[in-house]
């Protein structure tokens, strides 16, 4: 124990020299939100998803129209149908249903795939240009504006960098 105490106790003086001979930190920030909305990918990739959403909900809208006319076509007719018939109409009904709902969540992940997909080049290619303007301002840190809570006055702001 005695032993420790030593070394720590010879050790902290030459942390604080090294800490006073250290070249200062420079702390630079941005705001992403802010980059990624000028580059112009990004109206492509929303032009790319918006199109792909719209082919499924026109196909989620047909498989709902085709289980509303059945729906109705069952309702009209129950009151003559046999048990064995009815009961055969609303395992249909209730498999349609639950192949819509299976067909909305694949499209919920593969939308989800989509947007990761076709965003990795546009955040690869904002991180680059993030890591070439930090090395030429000399910046040893640079953190998202979102993400902080406070930014002082001599943080450098490189986003219109």
């Amino acid at each position: 124990m005695k032993k420790i105490i030593l070394m720590l106790a010879l050790a902290l003086p030459m942390f604080a020299f090294a800490q006073k001979n250290a070249a200062p930190s420079v702390i630079g920030h941005i705001n992403s939100q802010e980059i990624m909305a000028g580059m112009p990918e990004l109206q492509e990739i929303k032009l790319k998803l918006d199109t792909l959403q719209g082919t499924y909900e026109n196909h989620l809208a047909n498989m709902q129209e085709e289980f509303n006319k059945k729906l109705t076509e069952f309702q009209q007719q129950q009151t003559t149908m046999t048990a064995g018939v009815k009961e055969f109409r609303q395992q249909e009904l209730a498999e349609m249903e639950q192949r819509m709902q299976m067909f909305y969540q694949t499209v919920q992940k593969d939308l989800q795939a989509k947007q990761v997909e076709y965003l990795q080049p546009v955040q690869n290619k904002l991180l680059e240009a993030i890591n070439k303007v930090a090395a030429a301002q000399g910046c040893t840190y640079v953190v998202d504006r979102t993400a902080v809570l406070y930014v002082g006055a001599d943080a450098l702001d490189l986003t219109s960098a």
